[in-house]
């Protein structure tokens, strides 16, 4: 028998579409997903948490509030969401068995908004430990499998939500991202993925970090994944607003996108670096995308802005801000342990992991200050551009490696770009791009690798002009196509 879900896996606002004029009920639709889960997830380990009863009951109910006449952005459309981010009653452990236990009480207020506008939570997603790593493999959970090729990784941190938007066992799901961890495994899985304005949704609420408020903590941000670029706008429209604290006096009012067309936007192409290649399928990638651009009649023209030169001095800000950061759950012991191995490699960055672990209050404000000259720098280049094309990932999905722990054996892994043996970390320079600055960044699918595996770039736009680059990425998608089913599915 045919399901909602057998067509051309519908996006999240065709789902709504659907529940509005009576073509199907959120009852039918939750069961129907519930099945492909049943179906998919035992080969794909992407879902880790479920609650599919209370789902059938929560979308029972949500079919009763539109048959007597209410609706809401999101009414009776079941999701998935990133283990690591707060959902009352449910394990929020960010893969790390020490807090196997931690059930929070409450709603992370993103959340909170996601449930007000109608959705219904049907699982939380898969991650590595703390979130760290490009991969999804928690002792906790155990390890996701790519749709496309099971023995790869499907990217992380939020991979399993990656995997299972691709797999068609959710039509929207939301992650975090502070080195790629939303942008990383859309590119691996093929699907969309945005990582918004630092300031625009709640950060509080996410694992291991912080309840409420910690304005000390940086980069880091909570964005959806879905199968279409304008899904990720209706996820963004219900989830923007100011942080607890600030919604006395804040309101969001996003501006529309600078364009509407695709041949009127200012495309700029960052700079191959020559320290960081890229496999010869992501820069084919990027050369499909600017012929497309090109032939659309967009001004596309290599450029960066002022300042990133060869991008070395911008990731060192980086990798001690971020460092500094994702450390602050390491004991003495951890601590050390990643001092030892960051000084046994005697790579040009590595002095940055003791900068961030032994740095004093006044280097975290003077790198907040390096940091805002290079904000200062992107406001002044997007004056002139719309957009910066960059790559997101060096390869394609990559097969599993070992799982690691708490990150502390990344200074000793390798990656293979195309034969060249690249450090493990340097995986994070082109997501850093958007991260560092608080830029807004969209993922997009650009196609399908020669081997059968989809490839992804990043627009980066400027500071809350979020619907810049998720309209430029929906326009592309016109002209070089958006999201592919994997095989099998």
């Amino acid at each position: 028998m045919r399901t909602i879900l057998d067509t051309d896996f519908p996006s999240a606002i065709e789902m709504i579409s659907g529940l509005r004029s009576g073509r199907w009920s959120s009852l039918e639709l939750v069961r129907d997903l519930v099945s492909r889960i049943h179906q998919h997830n035992p080969r794909l380990n992407a879902i880790v948490i479920d609650r599919l009863d209370q789902a059938e009951v929560e979308a029972a109910r949500a079919d009763k509030r539109r048959a007597e006449g209410n609706d809401a952005p999101l009414l009776g459309l079941p999701m998935t969401i990133k283990e690591s981010i707060d959902v009352a009653g449910l394990p929020a452990t960010s893969g790390m068995p020490e807090f196997a236990d931690r059930v929070p009480d409450r709603d992370a207020p993103l959340v909170q908004s996601l449930k007000t506008a109608g959705a219904i939570i049907v699982g939380k997603t898969n991650l590595p430990y703390a979130c760290d790593d490009w991969q999804a493999n928690s002792p906790v959970y155990g390890t996701t499998n790519n749709p496309w090729d099971l023995a790869r990784t499907p990217g992380g941190s939020t991979g399993g939500g990656a995997a299972a938007l691709a797999a068609g066992m959710t039509p929207l799901e939301i992650g975090s991202d502070i080195g790629g961890s939303v942008r990383f495994p859309a590119a691996f899985c093929g699907v969309y993925g945005h990582r918004q304005s630092e300031t625009l949704v709640p950060q509080s609420g996410h694992f291991p970090g912080h309840e409420i408020p910690n304005r000390s903590v940086v980069l880091n941000v909570m964005g959806p994944l879905s199968r279409t670029a304008d899904d990720l706008e209706l996820a963004l429209d219900v989830m923007a607003g100011p942080e607890l604290g600030e919604d006395t006096a804040w309101r969001v009012q996003l501006p529309g996108p600078r364009h509407q067309q695709l041949r009127e936007f200012r495309v700029a192409v960052f700079p191959d670096l020559d320290w960081l290649p890229v496999s010869q399928d992501i820069a084919d990638a990027r050369d499909r995308v600017i012929v497309a651009l090109e032939d659309a009649g967009a001004y596309v023209v290599e450029a960066a802005p002022e300042g990133f030169g060869d991008l070395k001095a911008f990731h060192r800000t980086y990798c001690r801000m971020l460092r500094a950061v994702t450390s602050i759950n390491l004991d003495e012991q951890e601590r050390q342990t990643l001092l030892e191995m960051a000084r046994s490699r005697g790579d040009e960055f590595d002095s940055t992991v003791e900068d961030a672990l032994n740095g004093s209050p006044a280097d975290f404000i003077i790198w907040h200050a390096q940091r805002e000259r290079y904000r200062q720098a992107y406001r002044d280049f997007f004056k002139d551009f719309d957009i910066l094309l960059a790559p997101i990932t060096l390869t394609t999905a990559f097969t599993h490696l070992p799982s690691q722990q708490a990150g502390l054996d990344d200074y000793h892994r390798l990656i293979d770009v195309d034969g060249i043996r690249m450090p493990y970390d340097y995986q994070v320079v082109y997501p850093g791009l958007a991260t560092l600055c608080g830029q807004p960044a969209t993922a997009f699918p650009a196609g399908v690798s020669d081997d059968v595996l989809p490839t992804g770039l990043q627009a980066i736009g400027p500071y809350l002009e979020d619907r810049t680059t998720i309209r430029f990425t929906e326009l592309l998608a016109e002209q070089i196509g958006g999201f592919i089913s994997p095989p099998g599915y």
